[in-house]
């Protein structure tokens, strides 16, 4: 028999990102609930995320920021696995791109990492192994990003409405991945309490590090969650 496991790709937690209200503990007994094996915390990355935290500078950025991280990963301890990415919004964009591979030391060593173009945020990621993945990329008021810029596009986000507008087109992103042959992406892209959670990837073994989550999107072992 051969184990199913559940990894969520897009999650917001309210001690960080302003427009969330779900709560690290709320995070961990929903996505256990629901047999989740991991998590990858993707928090706004962005000016107004520094503005929001009242941040002195960038280390004290840092340390707000990676808080949220640090405590669903405490709370989820011995349950669920929490692995850090960030979503982030670079200088003059309206578009989102989440970042699986970032760590501390490099989100401490790039200061305003936010205010570097699409084209950099690609050439630095790239640099330092990190995949650069569009989030909802024909979400109202999205961009259309230049595939040769990014690594893939989520073909699926669990867009609620409300606070995000209209639909994330899932079905146009899922035709431009591939067009393109780009890596897919699935994330509930969870914000509130009530939202449901239906999004993600499932693979045939628990992924424990973002260095192997990294592998098994770029090789394509693994299933989309859509529903």
């Amino acid at each position: 028999m051969i184990n199913i496991f559940k990894t969520e790709l897009h999650c917001h937690s309210a001690e960080v990102s302003g427009c969330a209200r779900i709560t690290s503990k709320q995070i961990k007994d929903r996505y256990v609930a629901l047999g989740y094996s991991t998590v990858v915390l993707t928090n706004h990355f962005a000016s107004f995320t520094y503005e929001q935290l009242n941040c002195t500078d960038w280390q004290d950025f840092i340390d707000k920021y990676l808080y949220g991280y640090n405590l669903l990963k405490n709370i989820s301890k011995g349950q669920l696995e929490i692995l850090l990415a960030i979503e982030i919004r670079p200088k003059d964009s309206p578009n989102d791109y989440l970042m699986y591979g970032v760590s501390e030391k490099f989100l401490r060593e790039n200061e305003f990492l936010f205010n570097k173009s699409v084209e950099k945020l690609s050439k630095l990621s790239r640099e330092n192994g990190i995949l650069f993945i569009q989030a909802h990329p024909f979400r109202d008021y999205m961009q259309i990003t230049n595939p040769e810029l990014i690594d893939g596009v989520e073909v699926y986000n669990g867009s609620h409405g409300g606070y995000y507008g209209a639909d994330a087109r899932n079905d146009i992103a899922e035709a431009f991945a591939n067009k393109h042959g780009l890596i897919k992406a699935s994330g509930t892209d969870l914000h509130y309490p009530n939202d449901k959670i239906i999004g993600g990837i499932t693979t045939n073994e628990k992924i424990k590090s973002i260095s192997q989550l990294i592998e098994i999107l770029k090789k394509g072992n693994f299933k989309l969650i859509k529903n």
